[in-house]
């Protein structure tokens, strides 16, 4: 054969051979580089390529000079060049994908579901999603069937939420807030790239007593209520023999339109007397029997202003003196500014998120000092305060020693707080 057909076919006879050299180089380098950080050098790559060669192919000692001076000497030694050269880019590649794949993988990340694109909204420079409810709201096993106006409720609310979250936080925070401002018994909800929401949901099952803190008692007194309160308004019940401060629970005022926020009793009617009423179960005295339009799921119920009772929870001896007073008049008392949430929300802005991290038996911070576990440096977090013998520090010092079983509140971007919280478990 002429040289330039010795050499094709030395090109061809490479090619074939070099597939496997070439995928075990490959997947060397990957591994080398993502495990270690090592690039394995080339001479180790063309001694292996040249080894895997000559067992595949049947070119036993291709390096033999019986072979480089044999009649076929250009092809067989085309056929290496062109092993080696595929062995190398493979390995090249491999190496480079190693050295850009994410280190710290966990099949918790790869469950994540995003958003699709097509339902973010931009509101002020950031993406926010609408959450739909799909279908029907159904009833949770086990529970009392959920009242047709809580089911409307849930079903025509806007629920709007961050679209930078993973789904599976997504349906968490949804499910916290349907069961904080509906005040649900339990709620399960699931769902879809296109923010299609499928809840089920169980009604309250509770009332007032419920929502009474330990060692306080709820007192009801009739006075003349003032407009706009709202249910954990810190109020002041001031009465000829006594004056008291206490936690709005109810109220119920004399106006023209009744805003409720709990589902109406079981039996599906509830009596008012033309006034607004922020309760769960109380009935007032005589009026038409009227089913209400629900409220907006986001609206907070709030008094009308008027005549009527409010329902405070004080402690337990000044109950009985404010039981025995005809009539109170009510001072609704400033709570302020709650710098911890404008702190919350300058954080997130920052993609900051906070989050609650206890320490594992056995892991890599139990037993060491936060100076020692170089948090901040290995992790990208800082600790805000942390638990340790049952006591809150806030701040703590590098010096600080951790054991199983210790609490931090740590803070950080989505993905180091990830990172950090496989590790502490």
């Amino acid at each position: 054969m002429s040289l330039p057909l010795e050499i094709l076919f030395g090109i061809y006879l490479g090619i074939l051979t070099g597939i496997i050299p070439a995928l075990v180089a490959g997947v060397l380098g990957f591994v080398f580089k993502y495990f270690t950080g090592v690039t394995i050098p080339g001479l180790g790559v063309v001694v292996l390529a040249l080894a895997l060669a000559g067992i595949n192919g049947g070119l036993l000692a291709l390096n033999d000079e019986t072979i480089r001076t044999s009649e076929r000497a250009p092809a067989v030694i085309t056929a290496i060049i062109v092993v080696l050269m595929i062995s190398l880019y493979a390995h090249a590649q491999g190496d480079k994908l190693g050295a850009n794949a994410p280190k710290r993988m966990s099949l918790r990340k790869l469950r994540e579901r995003s958003l699709s694109a097509d339902v973010v909204e931009l509101v002020g420079g950031r993406g926010q999603v609408r959450v739909t409810v799909a279908g029907e709201v159904a009833d949770m096993e086990g529970y009392p069937p959920l009242p047709n106006e809580t089911r409307r409720a849930i079903v025509d609310g806007e629920w709007t939420f961050p679209a930078d979250v993973p789904l599976a936080e997504l349906e968490t925070r949804f499910a916290d807030r349907l069961r904080t401002e509906l005040e649900l018994a339990d709620v399960s909800v699931s769902l879809d790239e296109k923010a299609r929401a499928t809840v089920s949901a169980a009604p309250p099952t509770g009332g007032l007593s419920k929502r009474v803190p330990a060692g306080k008692r709820a007192v009801s007194v009739p006075a003349l209520v003032p407009t706009g309160l709202a249910r954990g308004d810190v109020v002041r019940v001031i009465t000829p023999d006594l004056t008291v401060e206490g936690t709005l629970l109810a109220a119920r005022s004399g106006g023209k339109t009744e805003v409720k926020k709990e589902p109406k009793p079981a039996d599906g009617a509830s009596k008012t007397d033309g006034g607004t009423r922020i309760d769960d179960d109380a009935r007032t005295d005589g009026g038409t029997t009227e089913t209400p339009a629900p409220a907006p799921a986001a609206t907070t119920p709030t008094t009308t202003g008027g005549e009527g009772r409010i329902t405070v929870a004080v402690e337990r001896t000044e109950a009985g003196p404010l039981l025995r007073a005809e009539r109170g008049r009510v001072l609704v008392l400033s709570r302020g500014t709650r710098r911890e949430f404008e702190l919350t929300t300058l954080l997130r802005r920052a993609g900051k998120r906070f989050r609650r991290v206890a320490v594992a038996a056995g892991g890599p911070l139990d037993g060491h000092t936060i100076g020692e576990a170089e948090i901040r440096e290995a992790y990208d977090v800082a600790i805000l305060a942390a638990r340790h013998d049952g006591t809150w520090q806030v701040a703590p010092r590098g010096s600080t020693s951790l054991v199983a079983g210790d609490e931090l509140y740590v803070v950080g971007t989505r993905e180091a707080l990830d990172r950090f919280t496989e590790v502490a478990a």
